[in-house]
């Protein structure tokens, strides 16, 4: 099964956000996130990468035993990224493949009115059919991003140098293949003001894949997207998610589409990143009855300045959130409305009670005075499934009150290499 070719899949999550409401919110300055020292691991591993993953990732060693090189041209890091070759790739700038692959002549539809300055995404018109009905209006938009990414093969290490290697115009494809790491890169700039415009990172019947200290931003579509095939193995780490656009859906300057996870089975940690400036999703899990559960651990996040709503577990998905810190969070958990079962800890009973499942306690949520409220989200099933992990177990997160500014200065390019 391709990325490519699942677009139907999506049309159940897409009226999240209201297509014929005007949205009127007050436009604000915001900063940019400063670059502060940092106490992470900077000791190589066999696998050319900084560090070890912890969680559900653990043991992922990408191209750890193959052959290093460090590719100069697109063409060159193209074949290195696909091919069945055990590598470590060294990226030393920016591969752009903005136009690598010419422009798309087709048609999109403006789902968004924004009457406060900003400017919202166009729809790019799809099988999806969210442009049914609509005014279509004729646009060009890259190739790459929207119908074109690179594809990574088993067994890949990518890592950068320095705080300016990555790759931009272009997001990267993971289906059925196992053992990467991608760690300290930039994904960038994948026609931003066009949903559907490109997902910076697809996966598909991936394991065992570590993702790490990238920054991610200016994208049309979701940060990350796990696609129905189950999705093992996986960690998501120390990234920096700036959702700063010029085209908000939400008609706030931040980025809407943030994590889609839709895999049968995927077990997933999610942990010390820094989600700045975001709209929703953050992550969107689940949503499907039948032969469907989903596993996710959420540790030691920052959610800054998020204009919507954060966690969104839908039916099918079970979610452990803790240690997590809220700041000017509009909605940090959309509730149990939204159908899935989540255990979201807030006080030291909550905490307390995970020790009889877990062997260790658990570390509480924090929501600021700028943050919601969230319900009582206790479901104690979710400890005897997630919690049962061993690497869930063997995870000591760090107290809460830390995270504003251990994230802040650990996570993003420029720390670890």
């Amino acid at each position: 099964m391709t990325t490519f070719g699942m677009l139907t899949h999506y049309s159940s999550y897409y009226q999240c956000l209201a297509t014929t409401a005007t949205t009127t919110t007050t436009k604000t300055t915001t900063t940019t996130k400063a670059t502060t020292t940092t106490t992470t691991s900077t000791s190589t591993s066999s696998s050319g990468a900084k560090g070890t993953p912890v969680g559900f990732a653990t043991g992922t060693t990408g191209g750890a035993g193959g052959v290093t090189v460090t590719p100069t041209t697109t063409a060159e890091l193209l074949t290195y990224l696909s091919d069945s070759t055990t590598r470590i790739i060294v990226l030393t700038k920016i591969f752009d493949y903005t136009s690598y692959y010419g422009t798309t002549s087709g048609q999109a539809c403006k789902l968004w009115t924004c009457t406060n300055g900003y400017t919202p995404q166009m729809t790019i018109e799809n099988s999806v059919g969210q442009c049914d009905g609509q005014t279509l209006y004729d646009v060009t938009y890259y190739t790459s991003g929207a119908s074109k990414a690179l594809t990574v093969n088993s067994n890949k290490t990518i890592i950068g140098k320095g705080s300016s290697a990555g790759i931009k115009g272009i997001g990267l494809t993971l289906v059925n293949v196992s053992n990467v790491i991608i760690q300290n890169i930039q994904i960038t700039d994948l026609n931003a003001e066009y949903v559907w415009g490109g997902d910076a990172i697809n996966l598909s019947g991936a394991t065992k894949v570590w993702i790490d200290h990238n920054y991610i931003a200016r994208v049309g579509r979701q940060f990350i997207v796990s696609h129905y095939d189950p999705n093992t193995g996986i960690t998501i780490s120390n990234n920096y998610f700036d959702g700063t656009t010029s085209y908000s859906a939400s008609c706030n300057g931040m980025h809407y589409w943030v994590f889609l996870f839709l895999g049968t089975a995927d077990q997933i940690t999610i942990m010390q990143n820094h989600i700045y400036h975001t709209s929703g999703r953050g992550p969107h899990i689940g949503g499907y009855t039948g032969d469907y559960s989903q596993q996710l651990h959420l540790v030691n996040n920052f959610y800054d300045n998020v204009g919507g709503h954060a966690i969104d577990a839908e039916v099918g998905s079970i979610v452990l959130a803790e240690g997590n810190y809220f700041q000017a969070v509009t909605t940090p958990d959309t509730g149990a409305s939204a159908g899935g079962s989540e255990y979201f800890v807030q006080t030291v009973a909550d905490a307390a009670a995970c020790s009889s499942y877990m062997g260790r306690v658990c570390e509480w949520n924090r929501q600021d005075s700028a943050s919601g409220t969230v319900a009582s989200r206790l479901t104690t099933s979710v400890l005897s499934t997630v919690g049962s992990q061993s690497v869930v177990k063997g995870l000591k997160p760090m107290g809460v009150a830390d995270v504003p500014a251990y994230v802040q200065a650990n996570s993003g390019v420029g720390i670890v290499n």
